[in-house]
Formats: C-alpha cells, sequence, structure tokens
C-alpha cells in the first residue's frame, strides 16, 4: 500500500459503519542494519497500526490515540476482532502516550492480517469523556504481517489466539486459582531499573504450568522474560469443582512487573 494511499475510519461516540480499504496489502519498513522488518497501516483519522520485528523483539502497535492518563503504565482498550464479542484488552503505554503496545503482539498480529472488521472502543478518549469508537474493515495482509512474524520466529497461525479473550487482566481464567503462584526472581544480570514480562502457559492435568512462552517483554534485553518463565514453570493452579489429575486444560496468562529496590 503506498503511503498517500489511506483509507477512511468511522469515528463516533456509537457504532459506525465499517469503512473498506481500497488496497490488498500494508506498508512495509526493511533496515537491515537496525534488523527491523515492520508492517503498517495509516488510517485517514491518523490511527496507526503496525507490526513490527526489531533486533528480536516483536510488537504489536497503535498510534495516534488520545494520550493516556498521566502516570498509568497500561490502559485498556476495548476490542471487537470480525464478528467476535467485545474485550477489554491490555496495552502497554509507551513514552509516547498516544502510542499503546499489544501484551499479546503476535496474536493481535495474525488478527491483522486476516483482515476483515475490527474495532478499537477506547473508554475516556472522546472529548466529552465518553467512549471513542474506531470501526474499521483491514485489508488482508497474509505477505506484509507474515514477513514480519517469521522474521522474529512467531508462528503465523496459533490455535491458542482464540483463548486469549478469556484470559482477563488478572491473568486466570475463571475459574482457576493459583495454588502456588509464579514468583519470578529479578535477573541476576541487572541491567535496568525495571520491566514487565508476559506469559502464556496451558494447566496440566495436575494443575502445573505446561506449553509456556514469552509473549512480549520489554526490555527485550533485560532478562525478564526468562526469569517470569522459569517462576510459570514452578507454580500450579487448582480448578474448584474438578478433581486434580484430571483438570481441563486452560489457558493461563500473566504480566509480572519488575521494579529494583
Amino acid at each position: 500500500m503506498k503511503r498517500a494511499a489511506v483509507f477512511g475510519l468511522a469515528v463516533s461516540m456509537i457504532a459506525a459503519s465499517p469503512v473498506v480499504a481500497q488496497d490488498d496489502d500494508w506498508d512495509m519498513t526493511r533496515d537491515r542494519p537496525k534488523r527491523l522488518v515492520s508492517a503498517h497501516i495509516t488510517l485517514s483519522s491518523g490511527l496507526v497500526l503496525a507490526a513490527r520485528c526489531m533486533g528480536g523483539r516483536f510488537d504489536a502497535l497503535i498510534a495516534g490515540l488520545p494520550a493516556a492518563a498521566a502516570g498509568g503504565e497500561t490502559r485498556t482498550l476495548r476490542l471487537t476482532i470480525g464478528d467476535d464479542d467485545e474485550y477489554d484488552s491490555t496495552w502497554n503505554v509507551a513514552t509516547n502516550r498516544t502510542v499503546a503496545v499489544a501484551d499479546y503482539p503476535a496474536a493481535m498480529a495474525r488478527s491483522w492480517r486476516k483482515g476483515g472488521r475490527f474495532q478499537v472502543a477506547i473508554p475516556g478518549g472522546a472529548p466529552n469523556g465518553g467512549t471513542l469508537r474506531h470501526d474499521v474493515t483491514l485489508p488482508a495482509s497474509s505477505a506484509a504481517i507474515g514477513e514480519t512474524l517469521t522474521a522474529c520466529g512467531k508462528p503465523l497461525e496459533d490455535a491458542r489466539d482464540a483463548l486469549l479473550p478469556d484470559v482477563p487482566a488478572g491473568g486466570l481464567s475463571a475459574p482457576a486459582v493459583w495454588s502456588r503462584p509464579p514468583r519470578p526472581q529479578y535477573p541476576i544480570e541487572f541491567k535496568y531499573a525495571g520491566g514487565y514480562a508476559i506469559i502464556t502457559c496451558i494447566n496440566q492435568p495436575d494443575g502445573v504450568l505446561g506449553e509456556c512462552v514469552v509473549e512480549s517483554e520489554h526490555p527485550q534485553d533485560g532478562g525478564f522474560g526468562d526469569s517470569a518463565l522459569r517462576a510459570a514453570r514452578r507454580s500450579q493452579v487448582e480448578i474448584p469443582g474438578e478433581t486434580r489429575g484430571s483438570y481441563t486444560p486452560r489457558l493461563i496468562g500473566f504480566r509480572t512487573v519488575f521494579r529494583s529496590q
């Protein structure tokens, strides 16, 4: 998609009709020295969606949002993908507070890659303090977004994506509760005063967590993802109403925030 060829975006206080993009893929930026591969699209309102692999870190970003409230490190965006139900999605606030970075970037990029209707509701984002809503039909991006995912070793398809809307900000899908919560240690190699990591796992029949992956972390080279991953593998859940040893597998996601004392 040429940078000058943008597509319309309906923005209103209520649900709006989707606006259809005219071109067949997203813009690309490649910078070999920076190890950057980025797919991005600019909407006529100034909202920008981007999926990028840079230096081994994968991100999905939305830029051009109303600035997040001062002091907050995360913000909630209410998303609707296709015909699915609206759900609350936690995003990280960037240094530029009009930019939000996804907790689950690969999953978000895969949903954008398919194209179709995408709605973002921003609580408190309207001039009168109400909810600002963006409603757009995205072009499919098999090639561009697919290239960014592949550059960072992310799969083009993942069955776990469908379970993410059921993972609340607290991390556990009801009725699961922690019987042995994760207790990450601050990385031994002290590089940064703080950071975060987002982990997802599948609970095993006995409640131990397995198939754990780092969904996102910042800073990328701070060791926070590895620390949270080790803690996840030592943790355990229980599921009231079910018998330990035959627990139903569920997707377990949690955020760990690291701060030096």
